[in-house]
């Protein structure tokens, strides 16, 4: 279908989403929330799609935030109904059952980090920017960026970032645990390109049960959580490309994953 505010496109069994909003460096009105959440709901949906690329048009952002002429008149309960919004689109993509590789090539501000966290890979150029500047507008992050930061890089990250509002650079990002990948900027579409190739040749079963085992059980008590992993094991000796794989291994060739 067309889009307003995005760009699909298709690769083989990768699908590319792009935020194309470049005049206003990606930024997230509520017609874009919408529209992402629709595609994301899709490619949850398409069989051939193995692997999601998300990321934002031109080279200056992924998505340098919310659209804040678009916030500044909003009253507490659009504001409420603005946050589930992105929180319902953030969680549609954490919990797609498929491998999402956030692209970033430059800012990934408020929202832009928030969405790019809800990424399960964050691949970013070395002139990527990342931060919650929320509290420089009198507000808290809504699109989960307290809790997503708190998980992913801890209390202290967590505090930093949101409390002083501060940029920070790829390379702090990925000591943070934040960023994946830091690549040059001319090397970025190179580095997205291998890794999502890897993961659309992967068997798509094993890579669902991870991410449940991870996402689901990492919310959990650890004897939850390894039940969790016990019951997606299991469930991988019911596929056509368990016994692919572990034949594949014996014969010493390359598997052929059929996602069955």
């Amino acid at each position: 279908m067309a889009y307003r505010n995005l760009l699909v496109s298709d690769r083989g069994a990768v699908r590319t989403i792009t935020a194309n909003r470049p005049d206003k460096l990606n930024a997230l009105n509520r017609e874009t929330l919408n529209e992402l959440t629709l595609a994301f709901g899709q490619a949850a949906q398409d069989d051939a799609v193995r692997c999601v690329v998300l990321t934002g048009a031109g080279d200056k952002a992924f998505v340098a935030g919310a659209d804040i002429a678009e916030m500044n008149g909003y009253t507490p309960l659009q504001g409420q109904a603005f946050s589930a919004t992105g929180q319902q689109l953030m969680s549609r993509i954490e919990r797609l059952g498929k491998p999402v590789i956030a692209r970033i090539p430059g800012y990934a501000l408020g929202g832009g980090m928030e969405l790019a966290m809800a990424c399960h890979l964050r691949i970013a150029s070395e002139k990527a920017r990342f931060g919650q500047p929320e509290i420089n507008l009198g507000l808290i992050p809504g699109f989960g960026g307290t809790q997503r930061l708190l998980r992913l890089a801890g209390r202290g990250a967590a505090l930093e970032l949101c409390l002083l509002g501060k940029q920070i650079n790829a390379e702090r990002a990925q000591e943070l645990g934040i960023v994946t990948q830091v690549v040059a900027p001319e090397g970025l579409d190179e580095a997205v390109q291998a890794v999502a190739d890897q993961l659309a040749a992967s068997a798509p079963c094993a890579a669902a049960g991870i991410l449940d085992a991870v996402l689901q059980g990492g919310e959990t008590g650890i004897d939850q959580g390894l039940s969790y992993e016990t019951q997606g094991f299991a469930l991988c000796f019911a596929t056509e490309d368990m016994r692919e794989g572990t034949t594949a291994f014996l014969e010493r060739r390359n598997p052929e994953f059929k996602g069955r």
